[in-house]
């Protein structure tokens, strides 16, 4: 079933979510509606709270573009894409590069507004399966960037508090826009 993503100024996109303690019936059809979700709306991941969820759960997919990692490793092996997408975790936990690079971000939340955002360039992500197994990733590219935006929602932080101050206040009509339309731009 599809959601309503829930848009900017939403309460529950700024908050720090509550971790995924059992694995219920509810909680896998929340995962296959999150899922449908996020590819009606053309996106490559989306947490709960984006869809009103008060949990540590994401789902990201970015398997349309097998060159946007250069690094992937799974449980210390070197992977293909293609072998973990969908990609579906709860409850995860994040290790970051020095190295940091900018890129383009959006957000099935804030509707109609992109900005270039700095984040670290490679992650090491330790992945909890819905089937009590845990993943460690180890990537960059685009996988990289997503898993930290997901994951970013998971702790009530969006890509525009990432910005720099110029594009902050750059940023900052355009976002009470948003919020006086009531997230529709």
């Amino acid at each position: 079933m599809i959601r309503e993503i829930v848009q900017y100024g939403h309460p529950v996109l700024r908050q720090k979510c509550r971790p995924v303690t059992e694995v219920t019936d509810e909680l896998v059809q929340l995962v296959a509606d999150m899922l449908e979700t996020m590819v009606d709306a053309n996106g490559v991941g989306l947490a709960a709270p984006q869809v009103g969820e008060d949990l540590r759960l994401a789902v990201i997919d970015v398997s349309h573009d097998p060159e946007c990692v250069s690094l992937l490793k799974v449980n210390g092996e070197d992977a293909e894409l293609e072998s973990i997408m969908p990609l579906i975790f709860i409850n995860p936990e994040l290790e970051f590069s020095e190295e940091k690079e900018s890129g383009m971000e959006g957000c099935l939340s804030i509707q109609g507004i992109r900005a270039e955002v700095k984040r670290p360039a490679a992650v090491r992500a330790t992945l909890p399966q819905l089937d009590g197994s845990v993943l460690m990733l180890e990537t960059d590219g685009l996988l990289a960037r997503a898993l930290q935006h997901e994951i970013d929602h998971l702790n009530g932080v969006l890509f525009v508090d990432r910005l720099s101050p110029v594009a902050k206040v750059s940023m900052k009509n355009r976002l009470k826009r948003l919020l006086d339309a009531g997230g529709k731009a």
